[in-house]
């Protein structure tokens, strides 16, 4: 490595320490409990990791079992837990419920009545989004994953209301002003979850670069010509589904029997979705072109989710 990008590379894990420590004593102070380090079983999991037990703070993992994770990153996610678990680290996986009983991705799409889009991502907030309520947490959050993730700070607060959610600055964080958002944070009486981003600046050759000259274990998925781990046809991977399909064709006919029995579903409310089958809505689907097809799921009317023109409910009362 390079003069250059040595340097860089401490100074990024310098920041990066720096902001879990700090985060660390906001939650012992506001929560009084350990911070807890989130980990997907991707490689920027992996190296949020490492810092964390560089950093020498006390934390806590928590991983969200999705159930549409490949098997690799669930095997994976078993063997660095095991690996935290014997030096004395406290680890969790959580399995999803909703409205109380247990629940994965198939039986869940029947319920909704719609298959999950970029725009209506109910999978994400009930299968990743439930856990480490009223906690400090850590993400391996980064500008360089998408447009999207730009917006987000080193530091935020979750909200339910995107008007609600505070985004913080290292330098806000470490200044002695006195602005609102500086307040919030430091209230005692402070609800809810809060956030950590501490490699949100890093780029990906530079998250590389620390896995390689640490020698970091990561998930074989990137060795199957995966640039990013996630949930098994997730419609934010674009064209990467197909090859998800083909490389996990259980997940595929599980999909479609979701499908079928969502089609089932309407049927018995009296609805005629244009679809003749789970396979051909599986088809549709995976267009995931996110113009006319995947926005007509947000909207009233007659073509929304491919009904004929007797449904005209909205999804909220389907």
């Amino acid at each position: 490595m390079e003069e250059s990008r040595w340097s860089r590379k401490i100074d990024l894990e310098h920041k990066a320490i720096d902001r879990i420590k700090m985060a660390s004593k906001m939650s012992l102070h506001h929560y009084g409990q350990p911070i807890v380090c989130t980990y997907s079983g991707g490689k920027d999991s992996d190296v949020l990791l490492k810092l964390f037990i560089r950093s020498g703070v006390p934390f806590e993992v928590h991983n969200s079992h999705t159930t549409i994770d490949a098997p690799q990153t669930v095997y994976h996610i078993r063997d660095k837990f095991k690996k935290l678990e014997e030096m004395g680290i406290y680890c969790e996986i959580e399995k999803p419920t909703y409205k109380g009983q247990s629940i994965n991705m198939w039986s869940l799409i029947p319920i909704k009545l719609t298959p999950p889009s970029r725009i209506r991502r109910y999978c994400c907030s009930i299968l990743k989004e439930t856990g480490c309520a009223n906690r400090f947490i850590a993400t391996g959050v980064r500008w360089a994953e998408s447009n999207a993730r730009k917006e987000r700070g080193a530091y935020e607060t979750i909200a339910k209301k995107k008007e609600d959610k505070i985004v913080v600055s290292d330098d806000l964080m470490l200044m002695n002003d006195n602005t609102d958002k500086r307040k919030l944070i430091e209230q005692c009486e402070l609800k809810g979850k809060m956030v950590v981003n501490p490699i949100i600046d890093w780029t990906d050759r530079e998250i590389w670069d620390f896995i390689q000259s640490e020698r970091i274990d990561y998930n074989e998925l990137y060795e199957c010509g995966y640039k990013r781990v996630g949930c098994i046809g997730c419609p934010m991977a674009e064209k990467q589904r197909w090859k998800q399909f083909r490389d996990f064709p259980t997940y595929e006919r599980a999909y479609i029997r979701a499908f079928d029995k969502l089609i089932q579903v309407l049927k018995s409310k009296g609805r005629t979705p244009k679809w003749r089958s789970g396979y051909d809505l599986f088809l549709w689907w995976m267009q995931d072109s996110n113009i006319e097809g995947q926005l007509g799921m947000e909207f009233e009317g007659a073509d929304m989710l491919g009904l004929s023109e007797k449904g005209t409910d909205t999804p909220n009362e389907w």
